[in-house]
C-alpha cells in the first residue's frame, strides 16, 4: 500500500513539474530556455557549493557525496521567483512559483542511491512590441514549457578517504514559441507557432576526497564532469491567418505546417573543481570554480541564427556555521547558519 501511494504522489508531482512555468524572462527564448538551479535548497543557500557532504544531507549536484548518507532521505523544495522587467519606456513585474526537486535518498553498504525528479530548463515570456516607424505593426511574443528531468545517482565508498559518483539523467519536454503580428485597420493578423518535443539522456560523474586533519578538521575536494549530451529536438511549425474574437481568443482563418529540421539540441560540457575544510557539525568554508562549454549551444529552429553563445566561467564561496549542534537548551545554537556568493 505504501509503494502504491508513493508512486501516485511521484506521478503527481511528474505532473506538476511538467505543466509547470518557472520562468518570466525573454531571454528563455534562446537555446533550451533558461536553466534551473539542480541543487536543494541548503546547498544553495552556500552559493551551489558541491564540495559539502555528510552523513545526513542530499547534495544533488555530487553524486560522490551519496557515498556518505547514512540515513534515508526524502527532500522537496520550491521556490518564488520575483521579476523586474524594464527598457527604456517602461516597465513590468512578474511572478512565478514552481516546484524545484522532490528526491529520495538512502545508503546501501558503502553505496548510496538517489532518484527523483526536477526541472531542468524553463521557457516563459510574453513580450509585446509596436512599430511605430515605416510598417506600422504591434508584435506580440510568447513562449512556454521547459525541458524536465529524471536522475538516478550512485555513489559508492571506494577506499577510507576516495568516493566515486555517478548520476544518469533522462530529460523531457516540450517549448513552445508563438509570435503574433497584427497591422493596425487590417482585419486579419499573422500567426507562427513552433514546437518542440525534447527527449533524451545525459549523465555526470564525481570524485570526492575527504581526508581527516589535525585538530578534528576534515579538507574536501571534488571535481566533478559533466560530458556533452545531444538532445533529439522533433520540430514543428505552424503558420496561419487569425482574427481575434470578442472574447480575446485567437480565431483561425486559414493555415499551413510547412516541415522543419529536426535537429540534435546540445546540453554542454562542464568542469568542476572544488574544495573546503571545516569540522564536521561546525563549520565549513570552501570555494569552487566551474568552465561551461557554452559556445557549443544552439538554437532549436536553424533557421534562425541572430543569437551566439559563449563559454563561460562560474566562481562559488560559501560554507555553514553552527554554534552548538549538540545543544538541549537554545534553539537557535543548533540552527546551521549559511551563506555564499556565486559570480558567472
Amino acid at each position: 500500500m505504501t509503494n502504491k501511494l508513493f508512486l501516485v504522489f511521484f506521478l503527481l508531482i511528474t505532473t506538476i513539474v511538467s505543466a509547470q512555468e518557472g520562468t518570466s524572462s525573454p531571454y528563455s527564448f534562446y537555446g533550451l530556455g533558461d536553466e534551473k538551479f539542480k541543487g536543494t535548497h541548503d546547498v544553495r543557500a552556500m552559493g551551489g557549493l558541491s564540495v559539502v557532504n555528510d552523513s545526513i544531507h542530499v547534495n544533488l549536484l555530487n553524486p560522490a557525496t551519496f557515498s556518505k548518507i547514512k540515513i534515508t532521505n526524502f527532500v522537496i523544495g520550491g521556490s518564488t521567483m520575483f521579476s523586474n522587467l524594464a527598457n527604456e519606456t517602461k516597465s513590468e513585474k512578474a511572478q512565478r512559483t514552481s516546484l524545484d526537486y522532490l528526491a529520495v535518498a538512502f545508503p546501501i553498504g558503502k553505496f548510496g542511491t538517489n532518484f527523483g525528479i526536477m526541472p531542468f530548463t524553463s521557457v516563459g515570456y510574453r513580450v509585446q512590441n509596436e512599430t511605430t516607424e515605416g510598417d506600422i505593426k504591434k508584435t506580440t511574443y510568447n513562449g512556454s514549457g521547459g525541458i524536465n528531468r529524471v536522475f538516478f545517482g550512485l555513489g559508492y565508498n571506494l577506499i577510507k578517504d576516495f568516493s566515486i559518483g555517478a548520476n544518469l539523467q533522462y530529460n523531457f519536454g516540450t517549448i513552445e514559441s508563438k509570435t503574433i503580428v497584427f497591422i493596425p485597420n487590417v482585419t486579419l493578423g499573422s500567426r507562427e507557432i513552433n514546437e518542440s518535443m525534447v527527449k533524451g539522456i545525459s549523465t555526470n560523474f564525481a570524485l570526492l576526497y575527504n581526508k581527516k586533519l589535525a585538530k578534528k578538521y576534515t579538507l574536501s575536494t571534488t571535481f566533478n564532469y559533466t560530458p556533452q549530451a545531444k538532445l533529439t529536438n522533433t520540430s514543428s511549425r505552424e503558420i496561419a491567418t487569425i482574427t481575434i474574437n470578442s472574447a480575446g481568443n485567437e480565431v483561425v482563418s486559414n493555415s499551413i505546417k510547412p516541415a522543419v529540421s529536426n535537429t540534435k539540441l546540445i546540453i554542454p560540457a562542464k568542469y568542476t573543481f572544488a574544495t573546503g575544510i571545516g569540522i564536521s557539525k561546525k563549520w565549513f568554508v570552501g570555494a569552487e570554480y566551474s568552465y561551461i562549454e557554452n559556445s557549443n549551444l544552439q538554437n532549436r529552429f536553424t533557421d534562425f541564427d541572430k543569437a551566439t553563445f559563449e563559454d563561460s566561467h562560474k566562481f562559488v564561496l560559501g560554507g555553514y556555521y553552527i554554534p552548538k549542534f549538540s545543544s538541549l537548551t537554545s534553539y537557535w545554537s543548533r540552527v546551521n547558519y549559511r551563506a555564499g556568493f556565486r559570480y558567472q
